[in-house]
């Protein structure tokens, strides 16, 4: 039985394969419409979401399946002290395949060691966010037609942002990578990710403050908010927020052919008028969600069309 808790628990290859289901679900949906008839899919949120819980669900949705969960910590027992061990064996009993978001780092670990079922990560405190990444790396390749040899700005806070994290240890695998750090002192790149991961294998990266003089070389900008549930205090999160903003203006330093990718929600940092922007993908990727969704769970649940 496979789960997905990091982007490394896929090969290259297979990763390749899951993005090529999802082409084929983009292209042929219909085809795929009855493919999990009889199957149910649990959402375990303990953790708000809009796009990752409702994407997971249309996915299963549009396969033929049926959907179960909650959407909160405190409409589950978790708020009686349930332990999450004990909430995945009683799911296990209810559901044929299970995506769970929770504040705590490794929540989505203990519960794999405890499921019958394959347990899909769906964010799992300041730590993983491997569905994102499959989104953000199906975005990239159907955008640019591949996933190597090409420079992405990271923007915004690196510092707290899972997606981040999880987009940088899946693109590492890819030859000809190479990372732009865009954050300002207080919310850099951890240094274990930057010791573990990049100097480790040897991949370029430079730190800069400015976005503005890391725009020209971009072939991929990813924006990301600052994320206010991560911070200690409000007033360092007011002092961070408006740090940077995607204009109109700055979009005039960037390729012809940069594409601007964003998790969502945004809150202030690409303004509106950027929407109307070729460049602007972040909507696009959200759909891209559904389709690799889709195909991580058919594959999940060993189930071929």
């Amino acid at each position: 039985m496979k789960h997905l808790l990091s982007p490394l628990d896929f090969s290259v290859e297979e990763l390749d394969n899951l993005m090529d289901i999802a082409k084929d679900i983009e292209a042929n949906p219909e085809k795929y419409a009855h493919a999990c008839e009889g199957k149910k899919l649990a959402t375990l949120f303990y953790e708000p979401s809009t796009r990752t819980r409702l994407s997971h669900e249309a996915a299963m949705i549009n396969l033929g399946g049926s959907v179960l969960g909650f959407s909160s910590a405190d409409s589950s027992s978790a708020s009686k002290g349930e332990s999450v061990a004990d909430t995945i064996r009683v799911i296990s009993c209810f559901a044929d395949i299970c995506a769970m978001r929770h504040p705590k780092e490794g929540a989505a670990m203990v519960a794999s060691q405890h499921a019958t079922i394959p347990v899909i990560n769906a964010g799992d405190g300041g730590h993983q966010h491997p569905t994102q990444t499959l989104t953000d790396m199906l975005t990239i390749r159907s955008l640019k037609g591949r996933l190597d040899n090409m420079t992405i700005g990271l923007c915004g806070d690196l510092k707290f942002g899972r997606t981040v994290h999880s987009l940088i240890h899946a693109l590492v695998r890819y030859p000809g990578i190479r990372f732009v750090l865009i954050s300002p002192e207080e919310l850099k790149l951890p240094s274990y990710i930057k010791n573990d991961v990049l100097d480790r294998q040897n991949i370029p990266y430079e730190e800069v403050v400015r976005l503005e003089d890391a725009l020209p070389d971009l072939d991929i900008l990813y924006m990301t908010r600052v994320q206010k549930e991560r911070f200690f205090n409000e007033e360092d999160y007011v002092r961070m927020k408006d740090f940077y903003i995607l204009d109109n203006k700055k979009m005039e330093l960037a390729k012809e052919d940069m594409y601007i990718l964003h998790p969502l929600p945004r809150v202030n940092e690409i303004a509106t008028e950027v929407d109307n922007d070729p460049r602007a993908a972040y909507f696009k990727q959200v759909q891209y969600g559904v389709y690799i969704r889709m195909a991580l769970i058919l594959t999940l649940l060993g189930i071929e069309v």
